[in-house]
């Protein structure tokens, strides 16, 4: 089964997987590597509707195909979206060795089907389904990566005071969720984090938390900040929705 968690400003994950599927199993597997969501949504709806009928020991007497330099892309999605719906070492191997070799393009395809693979074998063995977390952002164990963005309550840069009070409230935080810190950046009036934290923990109490702790200092975090576990972004395109925002607020203030 596959359970794909993106979101800006996101719930608490934890109570929405425990809303679709009852207790949290403990065969949940979180995708770590880090896909854009619009190409996980491309495989998985490609997948949904090229492998309802087809011919699984044909597809693996004829895997070694798929590395030909001839055979076109969609064929070569085709074959990925296949093997990765069968339940054998073969399949598995041959997405492994294509993944070594696999053309930039269609990586990201090869990895989500090496993952459905392994969890399609693993169910068969443990004779239990398995469940997939998917988002852009990836993680590790059952840990989620989330991309946030603090803002300076005045919208000037953060002061060496400033930067400190946010950094150790943040490893703080992060610390005391049992999560890990990848890095805090500070662009001027913004400050970027990425962080891994427990899915059980909700993410947007901790940074709800974090500000008021770091407002007691002299009020400089702005309340409204931006959570992501689908992408990283770009300053530019920070100040940009920053902007797009600030003009639908004005244009509904009018």
């Amino acid at each position: 089964m596959h359970f794909s968690a993106n979101m800006a400003q996101p719930d608490n994950i934890y109570d929405k997987i425990q809303e679709l599927l009852g207790d949290i199993p403990g065969n949940l597997t979180i995708l770590e590597q880090q896909i854009d969501a619009d190409v996980q949504m491309e495989y998985f709806s490609y997948a949904k509707s090229h492998t309802a009928d087809f011919d699984a020991e044909e597809v693996l007497k004829n895997r070694e195909f798929i590395f030909r330099h001839d055979l076109t892309l969609d064929d070569k999605k085709h074959m990925l979206v296949q093997l990765a719906n069968i339940d054998s070492i073969e399949a598995y191997r041959t997405l492994e060795k294509y993944i070594q070799g696999s053309p930039d393009q269609l990586r990201d395809w090869a990895t989500l089907a090496l993952q459905e693979c392994r969890l399609l074998i693993e169910s068969k063995l443990l004779d239990k389904s398995q469940v997939l977390i998917s988002t852009g952002l990836g993680g590790k164990g059952l840990k989620l990566r989330y991309f946030a963005v603090l803002l300076n309550n005045q919208g000037c840069s953060y002061s060496t005071f400033e930067q400190r009070i946010i950094s150790e409230e943040v490893r703080f935080s992060v610390k005391k969720s049992k999560g890990e810190l990848e890095y805090i950046r500070f662009h001027k009036e913004l400050c970027t984090v990425l962080i891994m934290i427990p899915l059980q923990v909700p993410v947007q109490g901790l940074f709800d938390n974090l500000i008021l702790e770091c407002n007691q200092y002299g009020n400089f975090l702005n309340p409204d900040y931006f959570i992501t576990n689908v992408r990283e972004l770009t300053i530019s395109q920070i100040r940009k929705m920053i902007q797009q925002t600030c003009i639908k607020n004005k244009t509904r203030k009018e």
